[in-house]
């Protein structure tokens, strides 16, 4: 099959190189910046522009929703089969308001918010109501505006803050604080409707051990597909007329905080492939990484998920990350050491390319192509497991056979906050027949 990967910031190289692996034909196009000048070198083959290729493809696949999504309904308008947004429905996540509004058409209860595009106005607003908020951008504004309140007098400083260094590109919005356990699911959608397997899935989107420190996205998640699931009853499952009518074609996530009183809340929309979500989902997937998603698109589901089994995946960085782009570090080219060919199939590349570096051979050292790192966001390592904590161990047991000569950085505690979390929603029906470990109250 002839796959074109459609990928702004490089995200999908792991893609790419397990299409590669299973015989496939793959041009991968991404947005050249200097960030991603290296990504994918001597590993795929990179193309200056999709638009050449799109008639070429049996399939195209898009990482993301924030650009060339008029060019992808214009190829899906002509019969192409495309894994991607539309430019409506992308709108769901990247408007915030949009996608609020979408819940409450179907039915499905959201926390209260108000959008501002204006400091002095939000925070009069929490002056006024003196209660605790969560900050969040709408668009594609910069993801470190977002800010869960401890307390009212915080959120002000953030936003006096942010006003003084000139941060407001667009609106924002100051959705009410609600308190629980945070959990997430997802579906892949296409024209038979969605696949079987309901995607339930728990971010670590801190920087550090014990969710301290900056906020990066993901650092680490935990993943099972499952037949049924509760939270896609109540969140995901009424949509399916909405994403018929979009003619959407694709992953879907719904993040949500489900409360004391079993409650789940939606806070936002994943229209697009979660990352490193879908990098961890391969782990689940079984057969051609490709040929499903070719299915989905033509409205077959090829039950490619493994049901009740638990992937975990975890980051791993070079310094200075997350900041590199902004300290102008050079990154590229640190040889990745221990990457033998069993481990290579947990291991997903991420920004990755291939380098010259010294390498002992038959007891001499030579200068030769191998694994090397092309920018600071290097890999994910996954695993699968009957258990949370067994998933855990040999995740964290890959990791430990890889070198790399410049720092590098992981979490060592991907899933650990499940044992206390798990049960306190299970009593209330959700994530049931999920097990921490075989023991427990065991860590």
């Amino acid at each position: 099959m002839k796959l074109l990967i459609v990928d702004k910031g490089g995200l999908a190289l792991d893609l790419a190189i397990r299409a590669q692996r299973d015989g496939h034909e793959v041009k991968h196009f991404v947005r050249q910046d200097a960030r991603t000048l290296n990504i994918g070198k001597g590993m795929v083959e990179r193309v200056p522009d999709f638009r050449p290729w799109l008639r070429w493809a049996d399939l195209i696949f898009a990482s993301e929703n924030t650009m060339y999504l008029r060019e992808l309904d214009a190829a899906r308008a002509e019969g192409m089969l495309v894994i991607a947004a539309s430019q409506d429905s992308a709108l769901w996540e990247i408007d915030r308001e949009a996608g609020m509004a979408l819940f409450r058409k179907h039915k499905v209860p959201v926390p209260e918010y108000q959008m501002f595009n204006d400091y002095d106005k939000a925070i009069a607003y929490v002056k006024k109501e003196n209660r605790r908020f969560v900050s969040k951008p709408c668009g594609s504004d910069d993801k470190s505006l977002s800010y869960v309140a401890k307390t009212p007098a915080d959120l002000i400083y953030m936003l006096e803050r942010w006003k003084k260094a000139g941060k407001l590109k667009g609106t924002f919005i100051l959705q009410e604080f609600v308190g629980g356990v945070e959990m997430a699911v997802g579906g892949w959608f296409g024209p038979g409707g969605f696949n079987i397997g309901w995607c339930e899935n728990f971010e670590f989107k801190k920087l550090m051990d014990g969710d301290k420190g900056v906020a990066t996205g993901e650092q680490g998640t935990v993943v099972r597909y499952v037949r049924r699931s509760k939270l896609a009853e109540k969140v995901l499952a009424p949509l399916e007329p909405a994403l018929e009518k979009a003619g959407y074609v694709g992953y879907i996530d719904v993040n949500c905080i489900i409360d004391d009183k079993g409650d789940p809340w939606p806070l936002e929309f994943t229209m697009r492939p979660g990352w490193p979500t879908f990098n961890i989902q391969q782990a689940l997937h079984e057969g051609d990484c490709v040929e499903w998603m070719r299915d989905l698109a033509m409205g077959k589901d090829a039950r490619a998920a493994c049901l009740d089994t638990i992937a975990l995946g975890v980051v791993l960085s070079v310094p200075d990350y997350p900041y590199s782009r902004l300290t102008g570090k050079d990154v590229a080219g640190i040889p990745i050491y221990g990457l033998t060919p069993s481990l290579w199939r947990h291991t997903h590349a991420c920004e990755m390319m291939f380098a010259d570096a010294p390498l002992e051979i038959d007891g001499e050292i030579v200068t030769t192509p191998m694994p090397a790192t092309a920018g600071d966001y290097v890999l994910v390592m996954s695993s699968s497991g009957a258990t949370v904590r067994e998933a855990k161990l040999r995740a964290y047991r890959r990791l430990d056979r890889l070198t790399v000569p410049n720092s590098p950085m992981y979490r060592t505690d991907i899933g650990d906050r499940l044992a206390k979390q798990l049960p306190l929603i299970q009593a209330r029906g959700f994530a049931t027949g999920m097990l921490f470990s075989r023991t427990p109250g065991r860590r």
